[in-house]
């Protein structure tokens, strides 16, 4: 690159695609930490030329634009890498979740149709059980760590320059895939452009006030749009992101990281705020350069709201949407936090998700497309430029969801006078667990393939650590004998262990109409009724 005609370099690659955000910063601050991930600190610069050298890499063994690269690893600087080579050569990254049983990531390999699959070094014998039935696959590239039968990521790199490669990137071009399971339990992936992951970031950078001397850290995977989103918003803005290994949540090891990195942002699911507040030795950590902790996957219960601002103070943000959103739909800011020291009919809207962002539409309307009025319940539909483009291969799909440009979340909830917006149900019967999606349909499935099982049916159930638990109805055949445990162990064994029930009740029977059909929201309701009652005792 050339310093000497410094604002000619900056016009290289086309404004609105994350090429363009990668050589700026290259350009603008190049000796400012981008990444910091254990005792590895990279610069914007240094970045960038790791990029350069891995775009070089693909392109030598004959990938073109538009060809499918995929991750299956847990958070490492390596990921930013291979998501900047998407960035920067043209190609469409596709993150796979390593919490996915071998079943379920040999179903979502093989629909996303990537030629090239990267493995962190805990996934490599999940990998190595599926190799034979993965057909799409050219090469495998280990990161992290040599392993046998596969091209090193180092070694690869090695061989190639870091000069700017020759590409040709728009921002109407898709370069990522968020495979989302549905409620059929079928994964589709939500295809984004370029274009509408800069619109996505630029609209959290403004709504949640970042800065370019913020810093921070992350513990949200990688291989979620929204920890992806939150985490290349600040990178967009030039600011530096310190890398949690997520393998498990450590709440000692993440405050350590706040204390000794002076990180500014966290950004959580509630199940982590649980687990934060649960350590005995809190008061150990100085904390004091934390200013703003953002929530989001599933709702904030009050009372976990209100321990976390008496110790953390008033610096809460929530941020609500999904896979297909973008993800921002709705934002509830620091300043509307601060009614939990008013009147109790002031801290109704902590209970709500907040307003529309910028440049987001939201619309609640009933089962014939038409808008409710306030405090009535309806589907939430939502219009922006940040929405997916579609979903990958299925063309019908996309048509029932996105209707003349308008998202249909297939989430319930109610707006108030001033356009809060309040989540009634998440999908219908969708369970948000420790801030992970599982479809009741999807265990349901699972629970029916073990030989005792009659019928099955899956509800949330409210749980202080994970704020909601996957429990499990149960009907036995006659003169069946199995244990709860010996169910559980049968769905983790099948499935991802955080989709597994957490608990199983053995019934008699399950309340049903009279076509037949499980009444889940007779069962929920009738739990909630229960553990409302249990709370007033």
């Amino acid at each position: 690159m050339s310093k000497k005609f410094l604002l000619k370099e900056l016009s290289r690659y086309r404004i609105g695609t994350y090429a363009d955000v990668i050589y700026r910063n290259t350009l603008l601050y190049p000796d400012k930490e981008a990444f910091v991930y254990g005792s590895r600190r990279i610069t914007f610069s240094a970045y960038n030329s790791g990029v350069n050298r891995l775009v070089h890499g693909l392109q030598a063994v004959g990938l073109k634009k538009g060809d499918g690269i995929g991750v299956l690893s847990w958070n490492c600087i390596e990921c930013t890498e291979i998501n900047g080579a998407a960035m920067k050569g043209g190609f469409v990254v596709v993150p796979f979740s390593p919490r996915l049983q071998s079943e379920e990531l040999h179903y979502i390999i093989n629909d996303s149709g990537v030629k090239i699959l990267f493995v962190g070094k805990e996934l490599i014998p999940v990998l190595n059980s599926l190799k034979d039935r993965l057909p799409k696959i050219k090469q495998y590239i280990s990161l992290e760590e040599k392993t046998p039968e596969m091209a090193y990521y180092d070694d690869l790199l090695k061989e190639f320059p870091d000069a700017e490669p020759v590409t040709d990137v728009n921002e109407d071009d898709p370069f990522i895939i968020f495979y989302t399971s549905g409620t059929t339990g079928v994964p589709r992936g939500a295809i984004y452009t370029h274009y509408k992951k800069i619109e996505e970031a630029r609209t959290k950078i403004i709504t949640a006030g970042l800065k370019r001397e913020n810093k921070h850290v992350m513990i949200l995977p990688l291989f979620h749009i929204g920890g992806w989103s939150h985490f290349w918003a600040f990178f967009m803005l030039g600011a530096c992101n310190v890398i949690m290994a997520n393998r498990s949540f450590d709440p000692s090891a993440t405050l350590l990281a706040i204390q000794n990195e002076k990180a500014t942002d966290l950004h959580i699911v509630p199940t982590h705020l649980v687990a934060i507040l649960a350590l005995p030795d809190i008061d150990r950590y100085d904390l004091s350069p934390l200013k703003q902790i953002w929530y989001a996957a599933s709702p904030m219960p009050l009372e976990l709201l209100k321990r976390g601002m008496a110790r953390f103070g008033p610096i809460f943000g929530q941020g609500y949407g999904q896979s297909e959103s973008g993800p921002d739909i709705t934002i509830l800011p620091e300043e509307s936090h601060r009614v939990i020291s008013g009147a109790e009919a002031e801290q109704r809207i902590l209970s709500s998700c907040g307003q529309p962002c910028l440049g987001v539409h939201a619309r609640i309307v009933d089962e014939n497309g038409k808008d409710v009025e306030p405090f009535e319940v309806g589907e939430i539909i939502v219009e922006s430029k940040s929405v997916m483009s579609g979903y990958w291969k299925r063309p019908e799909l996309t048509a029932e969801t996105i209707i003349e440009g308008w998202l249909h979340t297939g989430d319930m909830g109610y707006y108030d006078e001033h356009g809060y917006l309040y989540i009634v149900d998440r999908k219908k019967d969708l369970i948000i667990t420790g801030g992970e999606n599982v479809y009741p349909r999807e265990v349901e499935e699972i629970l029916y393939q073990h030989p005792a099982v009659l019928e099955a049916a899956v509800i949330g159930l409210p749980d202080e650590r994970w704020i909601e638990r996957v429990h499990a109805l149960v009907v036995l055949k006659k003169d069946s004998r199995v244990s709860p445990d010996e169910i559980i162990q049968f769905c983790k064994e099948r499935i991802a262990k955080y989709k597994a029930p957490r608990s199983i009740e053995f019934v008699e029977s399950l309340p049903k109409n009279p076509q037949g059909k499980i009444l889940k929201k007779d069962l929920r309701e009738r739990y909630r009724k229960v553990f409302k009652e249990s709370s007033l005792r």
